[in-house]
């Protein structure tokens, strides 16, 4: 697993990130999704960082595939995932938003009645996904334009899933682009969809729930399953980061 911490391409800036993250109300962090299934990170890369990842999307030797939406049904738009290694600073983040979210990750599971749980490590879980045969990187830059939109979506790459990931804004609304807001839907048993709009600042990340989470009802805990997507782009360029924690097979 060593691989992934190697810098790959021009040095992105990334000497205060790792604190940042650290420095986050995980215990807020944790109320939020569980009263909303997502909660909102704010400014958690700067300005600088979020062009000098958005400028990567160019250079197609940091990637390993590219997506064209509309080829698939997906929406509009297009995607790149990033290959190992992995840029530094996503080599850096990823593990220590991974602890941020571990113990979230472990409560929902036991709740729900899932025997599964996660290791302490980012690292120790990259192995078990491995060794199952998840071993392509899934972090992922996503790119769109006016009249682009991501379709209501969950990211699931194999048996090993691990049921957070996040999203970060690297385009300024307002600025870079108009639209475009990231939408989360709710399915909850023999009741209407939720939707929940997230606004996003330029550097704020969202963290979301990449399938089911538990609800408290009555007679105890349900699960309610969770879509993700991006409303229509109606003018400029938005880029955003995916950080997902499962690698696929």
């Amino acid at each position: 697993m060593k691989s992934t911490a190697k810098v790959v391409g021009p040095p992105l800036p990334s000497t205060d990130v790792v604190a940042r993250v650290r420095a986050i109300d995980w215990q807020e962090i944790g109320r939020d999704l569980d009263a909303q299934g997502c909660a909102v990170l704010k400014g958690l890369l700067s300005a600088e960082q979020c062009r000098a990842i958005a400028a990567l999307y160019a250079d197609d030797r940091h990637f390993r595939s590219r997506v064209v939406m509309a080829r698939h049904g997906f929406g509009r738009g297009e995607y790149k995932y990033f290959s190992y290694p992995l840029p530094e600073l996503i080599a850096q983040i990823r593990p220590v938003l991974y602890a941020g979210l571990r113990d979230v990750a472990n409560r929902w599971n036991e709740a729900m009645g899932i025997d599964i749980r996660y290791p302490e490590t980012h690292e120790a879980f990259l192995k078990r996904c491995h060794a199952a045969g998840q071993t392509r990187p899934t972090p992922l830059l996503l790119q769109y334009e006016a009249g682009d939109y991501n379709c209501l979506h969950q990211d699931l790459y194999g048996e090993h899933v691990f049921p957070l990931q996040v999203a970060m804004l690297l385009s300024e609304p307002g600025r870079d682009f108009t639209g475009g807001e990231f939408v989360l839907t709710e399915q909850r048993p023999r009741m209407q969809s939720r939707p929940e709009v997230v606004p996003l600042a330029q550097g704020d990340a969202v963290a979301f729930a990449v399938h089911f989470r538990p609800v408290r009802g009555t007679r105890g805990n349900y699960r309610v399953n969770l879509r993700h997507g991006v409303s229509r782009i109606r003018s400029g360029h938005r880029h955003t980061l995916g950080v997902i924690f499962h690698d696929s097979a």
